[in-house]
């Protein structure tokens, strides 16, 4: 039925700035001073670099299966194609869980920002969430922003990146204008040495690759928003590793502007990072002008992830995995509103828990990030060897890279889940809410099958 279908009504730069504004995030401009104390400034820029690479492996097996598969769901119809309804679900609930923990974050994180301005935000009535006191103005203001990032999405997707464009657009400005100061005003000796005296360098780099991931996590948006694009097919692949090279440019650039403009080691006994690191050199408006970029970040993350959640949802019903009411179309938005309403129920069901959970979303967002990723190489590896003769318009001459990079990403998600590892989750929250998460996935998988 033509009303019950997701309109075309995304441009080529509508998709680039989902992709790219969906990665470049905001807390990575202001953590980087517990991150340069941790890893050294070195081990934070050098480890976004190789977690950038790992990225561009992975995203080979996307930009393949999204010129075959251009449909909403993006990973759940890979799945499905290459292992039936099993596969869909494994994919699509990994990747709808790793979107969820970072919209539950949003939440909290943009009235932490709003308090950098507004003091009396974080005062009156409050409750407490793992030792963390969360007052009720903050959640209030929180779930306010939510709501407006819901009803964008509810419009219609032409509206969602529309908004998208421009706010990337700003983002873009205001970091060349980081860029280009920090270079110019500062100096090399600021950032070298970029680790401390005696600091093993190689450990450093690899141990940051993880949260890394967490921050470049968002460009799987356009496979899954692929159905509603007016691109032909066979650019969205190539658009996937470009949205990949602009968020890491950007990141890799700033950061090392903010190095370049100020002693890290300095940077790194301060609060806000990079928004410190500019108000110290002598430049309070590009400090200024930092905090915007962390909160026009959370703008865009904020609805690339808000778009895409509801998707992968809405695929799920659509295999008939989650229930159909999911799988309706709004008729006038052409969104798939039912979806995009469990969407906010889900958010604000998790986002409430406040800065005390914060750990726990980053975490268990960085695993489900890593599985998807790693997932998705052997639906492309499966779906060659099924449909040998199925050709996209982007195409792998050798799956090496894909698989090397879906291996690794596999690796790195393990290493989380096993005990005493120096990124394990914490235990037990950690493991419980993920237990918990698979418990729901598995409910939903064995009743879709009795059917």
């Amino acid at each position: 039925m033509a009303e019950n279908r997701l309109k075309h009504s995304i441009s080529t730069a509508g998709l680039i700035a989902l992709g790219s504004g969906g990665v470049i995030g905001s807390s990575w401009i202001y953590t980087n001073s517990q991150f340069f104390k941790q890893y050294g400034a070195g081990g934070e820029i050098f480890g976004l670099l190789a977690a950038s690479i790992l990225a561009v492996f992975v995203s080979l097996s996307f930009a393949e299966l999204s010129t075959i598969y251009p449909k909403a769901g993006g990973e759940v119809v890979y799945g499905y194609e290459a292992f039936g309804k099993k596969g869909g679900l494994f994919a699509g609930w990994a990747l709808l869980g790793s979107y969820l923990s970072a919209l539950a974050f949003y939440v909290t994180a943009s009235s932490f920002l709003l308090s950098e301005i507004f003091p009396k935000i974080e005062t009156g009535p409050a409750y407490s969430f793992a030792g963390a006191k969360v007052h009720y103005s903050e959640l209030i203001l929180g779930v306010l922003i939510t709501l407006f990032i819901f009803a964008i999405n509810y419009l219609g997707a032409e509206l969602t990146s529309n908004v998208q464009i421009v706010l990337l657009a700003l983002l873009i400005i205001l970091g060349l204008v980081l860029v280009v100061v920090g270079f110019s005003q500062g100096k090399a000796s600021n950032f070298s040495s970029s680790f401390y005296k005696g600091q093993a360098k190689m450990p450093a780099v690899f141990r940051f690759v993880l949260p890394a991931m967490t921050f470049l996590t968002g460009w799987e948006s356009i496979g899954v928003m692929a159905e509603e694009v007016k691109t032909p097919a066979h650019k969205i692949g190539k658009i996937i590793i470009l949205s990949i090279g602009i968020a890491a440019t950007y990141y890799i650039l700033v950061l090392l502007s903010s190095a370049w403009i100020f002693p890290w080691k300095e940077t790194a006994q301060m609060q806000m990072g990079s928004i410190d690191s500019f108000k110290a050199a002598g430049f309070p408006k590009l400090g200024t002008a930092a905090f915007v970029i962390a909160f026009l970040g959370l703008g865009t993350s904020f609805l690339a992830l808000f778009s895409a959640a509801p998707r992968l949802i809405y695929s799920l019903a659509e295999k008939e995995i989650l229930p159909k009411y999911f799988a309706k179309i709004h008729p006038k938005y052409g969104t798939p509103s039912g979806a995009v309403v469990l969407t906010l129920v889900l958010v604000l069901g998790l986002g409430w828990m406040g800065k005390g959970a914060l750990t726990y979303f980053l975490d268990i967002g960085g695993f489900l990030t890593a599985l998807a990723w790693g997932i998705n190489a052997f639906n492309l590896a499966a779906v060659r060897k099924k449909y040998p003769d199925l050709v996209g318009g982007f195409r792998n001459k050798h799956l090496t890279l894909p698989i090397i990079g879906g291996v690794i990403a596999i690796m790195i998600a393990l290493a989380t889940v096993i005990p005493g590892t120096s990124v394990s989750l914490v235990w037990p929250y950690e493991y419980v809410v993920l237990g918990i998460w698979i418990v729901i996935g598995l409910v939903s998988y064995f009743s879709s099958k009795n059917k």
